[in-house]
């Protein structure tokens, strides 16, 4: 009792004070950084730091040379690879958000993935019926607010009057790609990064290789349908899924939304995908 009493005793009201600061201040950066792709190359950083502490304690000196040099250049490389979140951070300290409340939605539940799921059909049958150009993209682990940054702000609930209305041909929000998060509409008329993948049909246009290119940066799943032909195709990953008809289209976005039960132990708490 009196050691523990010796190491407070100098604890005082301004390191307190100093503590709390620095724990809100961390935990606003959480925050800033949280729904971008940030949150994945953090994870990256934790493991190699875990596995230098590793290297070091059982003496691995070839393998904590090689990690302690990643770790040195990667200090060189961080403010070019959070740019974006960087810029974020400045801009949400300029405006006097930093000390506001951020509105991240939690996870949603089954009935709600459903009910997109559905809403999504049905809107997909009739875009590619009419012939109706669309691109959309489907938020799931990796933050996409980079992306939604660059379009027009919506927040609806997912129905598929609204998916129409946004891509009829001509009107102000129907070139781009619209993005959703947790069943609502983020934004529409969102720029994406476009593949380089050469090994693409050549009868791909624009927006096939928008959704390839938002499949390879994130987790996302992109919904494309084509105007020249009606088709329905799915990019998730490397792969691109096409000619999808209603059925195996509901069936396909069932596997890769709704949640997987799996009783084996999933890095960094991700959900499991067939």
């Amino acid at each position: 009792m009196q050691n523990f009493l010796d190491v407070i005793k100098p604890f005082s009201i301004t390191d307190a004070l100093d503590i709390l600061i620095v724990a809100f201040v961390l935990y606003r950066m959480i925050l800033l950084i949280r729904g971008t792709r940030a949150v994945q190359l953090l994870k990256g950083i934790f493991v190699i730091l875990v596995m230098t502490g590793i290297a070091g304690y059982l003496n691995l000196r070839a393998l904590k040379w090689i990690l302690d040099k990643t770790l040195t250049i990667g200090l060189f490389a961080i403010p070019v690879v959070f740019q974006p979140e960087l810029r974020r951070a400045l801009e949400t300290l300029g405006r006097g958000g930093f000390f506001t409340r951020s509105l991240y939605m939690s996870n949603e539940n089954e009935e709600d993935i459903r009910k997109m799921i559905a809403e999504l059909t049905k809107a997909t049958q009739i875009l590619s019926k009419n012939r109706i150009g669309a691109l959309m993209v489907l938020e799931r682990d990796t933050g996409l607010n980079d992306y939604t940054e660059t379009g027009i702000p919506i927040d609806a609930v997912v129905t598929s009057e609204l998916l129409i209305n946004i891509f009829i041909p001509n009107t102000p929000l129907h070139d781009g790609a619209v993005i959703i998060r947790q069943n609502r509409i983020v934004a529409a008329s969102c720029f994406l990064p476009l593949t380089d993948r050469q090994d693409l049909s050549k009868e791909l246009g624009t927006r096939h290789r928008a959704a390839v290119g938002m499949a390879e940066q994130s987790d996302a799943v992109s919904i494309v349908v084509s105007e020249e032909t009606g088709q329905i195709s799915v990019a998730v990953g490397d792969s691109l899924t096409r000619n999808l008809d209603e059925q195996s289209f509901r069936e396909y976005l069932s596997t890769l939304l709704m949640p997987q039960k799996s009783s084996g132990f999933s890095l960094f708490g991700r959900k499991a995908e067939s």
